[in-house]
């Protein structure tokens, strides 16, 4: 008799309201800050309600509105620079009148506005040049206000309590908006103008400007973001924050393989891809961390962490280091329900704000993934074989040891030798990347009851085990390794005895608490590529599976085939279609050598990269058909940029070039590239303590892969 299965309503859903998209927007951010604008450049309540400049998961400022004589000024263009540093907005005026006669023909003034993040704070650079034969007396004024909205209440979130406004503060060129929140924390936002404004308000500073012919006045803004008592920082100028923001742009890059490429389309994928990674990096006491998306993800998320770090490890491992010490240092050492952790599990999120802080939310610190602790193994096996560095795997061991020691005693819940998940009480109620509340479900729509033991979980724990064998076999640890592989390949026999289905032509998505499978199409079963656990046969099977036509858009492999009852393609894991998924799967072709599914992915994203503004592919898309001469819709409520999603490319480079280090050994195993890429170059591969530079280009159906530069010692391998 099955058990009765209850489900609590998702808390913790995404409003969305109004018919627009984060496409829309235009998108800023500098470590644990940033800012969402429309395209004016203005902070306005409008949309989805998510505009505005948010630190430690607080809206700080809810309101910044540029006006002209009281009126919006036209906009001319805006644009985030490539290198995702500044934000330009040009506008002019319009049409000004003084009763009934034209004061200002429109189109005589040109208003630049260039915008940047830095140290919790805000530049903005506002130049207004006259091109009338006239001289110009104009008012403008900036309109601003600070809700001190929780990152949750701007998601949707009802709070039965808030904290109290502190009164706004005004002192010759700054104004000072507070609010104490329930946690009792003082936020501020200081906001200081030059020149001092003709008259400073509640929510509006009024400038005069005053331009001859052809004469252009310069003013600036900046908002600090200030938690607690005191912490005041020194001041500084538009210019130089621009140049500190610069520097540490430069010391990424240089540390950093550069990748460019024979088609200027890809390398403008590329290119977005590299400064969304640079952006979406944050400085930790512990490292760099990929802060997972933005506007609601812009924070620590382990799995997202790790599966970017995989995806940019050949390309910059210190990504890969500053992950793994981040998540060493939260890892749990107790059991705590409430936030879901258990010793040696690896966190789920971590958040800042004042509804965490008072646990109003429950993610905090919170531990509700099944599926990051064994990728922690993963990443650390896979930086071991990338870098070579026992010293580091030596002080990480211990760490790993207790994510082996979770996975055996608390991952397998009921003991049958599969990892599962059961619901949190206040938090997830499936614990998979796929973490929406009806994602894991049987062929007839019902959802699976826990404890759920998923697909690509089981081969990420063979791969976290194989992996952790060969680190222990490096420091010696003979017996170790050999149980550590000796449990891999069990599993492996039992998995293929349980999960695989012929009738499906691939792997189950998961068992329930009953043992009995879910037999759905789903992507999680490519997965199983990425770690290895499939067998030949079976992932040959898989490949006719995942690209048919239910699972495959033709932009890339939907997360759901449409032939499934909860099949929806404008879904956020039922249907749609996730970059980060479509590359882990794409890699694991490579591994087996299927190596037309790999460029049948790389092929789809490259050209669905193409119909996105900026290049940038988001974090998911919708999962329609691919239709002639149109590209991939939008999902409204997508972060953009997104890590993972950013990462992506790399990860499906690799694939094709089957590209691996091992200690002073750079592997080209079968490196393949598909008509659209004739040549691929590759600048400051990090091999030891040098660098290389290598040349791929595709000659008559083959791979020709030339050695610019590389010191001795250092060897290129390629594998035909």
């Amino acid at each position: 008799m099955l058990r009765e299965c209850v489900l609590h309503p998702y808390r913790y859903y995404i409003l969305a309201t109004v018919p627009r998209s984060l496409e829309d927007y235009l998108v800023l951010k500098s470590e644990d800050t940033f800012a969402v604008f429309n395209r004016h450049g203005d902070i306005i309540k409008e949309g989805l309600g998510e505009e505005g400049i948010f630190h430690h998961g607080t809206r700080f400022l809810s309101r910044l509105e540029f006006v002209l004589c009281d009126t919006r000024p036209f906009l001319l263009s805006s644009a985030v620079r490539e290198d995702n540093l500044v934000l330009t907005v040009d506008m002019t005026n319009p049409d000004i009148f003084l009763g009934k006669e034209l004061f200002l023909p429109r189109g005589v003034l040109h208003i630049k506005r260039s915008k940047l993040l830095f140290d919790n704070g805000y530049y903005e650079e506002i130049t207004i040049e006259n091109f009338s034969l006239q001289e110009v007396h104009l008012p403008f004024s900036f309109l601003f206000g600070a809700d001190f909205a929780d990152i949750f209440e701007v998601r949707g979130t009802q709070r039965k309590r808030r904290g109290n406004p502190l009164p706004e503060m005004v002192r010759g060129n700054e104004v000072a908006l507070g609010y104490r929140g329930l946690d009792g924390i003082p936020r501020r936002t200081i906001l200081s103008f030059s020149p001092q404004p003709m008259e400073v308000g509640p929510g509006h500073a009024i400038f005069h400007i005053h331009l001859k012919p052809g004469e252009r006045a310069t003013l600036f803004l900046t908002v600090e973001c200030r938690e607690g008592e005191g912490n005041e920082k020194k001041r500084i100028s538009f210019k130089e924050a621009m140049s500190k923001t610069r520097e540490l742009l430069r010391e990424l890059k240089e540390s950093t393989c550069l990748i460019t490429t024979s088609n200027e389309a890809f390398n403008s994928w590329l290119d977005r891809s590299y400064s969304d990674i640079f952006m979406m990096l944050t400085h930790t006491p512990y490292g760099l961390y990929p802060y997972a998306g933005i506007p609601w993800f812009s924070t620590v998320f382990g799995r997202d962490g790790i599966i970017t770090a995989l995806e940019c490890l050949w390309i910059n491992p210190a990504i890969a280091r500053g992950v793994l010490e981040f998540l060493a240092a939260t890892q749990a050492r107790e059991e705590n329900p409430e936030e879901d952790a258990e010793p040696g599990k690896i966190i789920h999120e971590i958040r800042q704000g004042e509804m965490a802080a008072l646990g109003e939310v429950p993610f905090g610190r919170y531990y509700g993934s099944v599926d990051a602790t064994p990728l922690f193994i993963i990443l650390a096996g896979a930086y071991f074989q990338r870098t070579r560095d026992l010293e580091f795997v030596r002080k990480l061991w211990p760490h790993i040891e207790m994510a082996l020691r979770w996975i055996d005693q608390y991952g397998d819940v009921d003991r049958d030798g599969f990892v599962e998940y059961v619901p949190s009480p206040n938090g997830l109620i499936n614990k998979g990347w796929k973490d929406s509340h009806d994602s894991i479900m049987h062929s007839d729509g019902s959802h699976a009851c826990p404890p759920i033991a998923l697909v690509e979980v089981q081969g990420y724990v063979y791969q976290a085990k194989l992996l952790a064998a060969e680190m222990a076999r490096a420091m010696g640890m003979k017996e170790k390794a050999q149980k550590l592989e000796e449990e891999g390949a069990e599993l492996a026999k039992r998995f293929t005895d349980t999960f695989w289905d012929k009738e499906l032509g691939s792997y189950v998505l998961a068992l329930d608490g009953e043992k009995r499978p879910c037999r759905v199409k789903t992507s999680n079963a490519g997965h199983t590529l990425f770690s290895g656990i499939a067998s030949l046969e079976h992932a040959k099977e898989m490949l006719r599976t995942l690209f048919s036509t239910p699972l495959f858009s033709g932009w890339g492999i939907r997360t759901l085939a449409s032939t499934e009852v909860m099949y929806n393609p404008l879904s956020y894991h039922n249907g749609s279609v996730w970059p980060h998924d479509n590359a882990i799967i794409a890699f694991g072709l490579g591994r087996y050598g299927l190596r037309d599914g790999l460029i049948k992915i790389l092929k789809g994203l490259f050209e669905a990269s193409t119909y996105f503004r900026l290049n940038r592919l988001p974090e998911l898309f919708c999962g329609f058909p691919k239709r002639t001469k149109e590209g991939p819709t939008p999902y409204p409520v997508a972060c953009n940029p997104q890590a993972w999603a950013a990462g992506a490319v790399f990860m499906l480079l690799q694939a094709c070039l089957g590209l691996a280090l091992n200690d002073n050994q750079v592997l080209l195993r079968h490196p393949i590239l598909p008509s659209f890429l004739e040549e691929v170059h590759i600048k400051g591969l990090k091999v030891k303590d040098t660098s290389i530079d290598l040349s791929l280009r595709r000659f008559h159906g083959d791979v020709v892969v030339n050695v610019l530069r590389k010191k001795k010692g250092i060897e290129v391998v390629v594998t035909k």
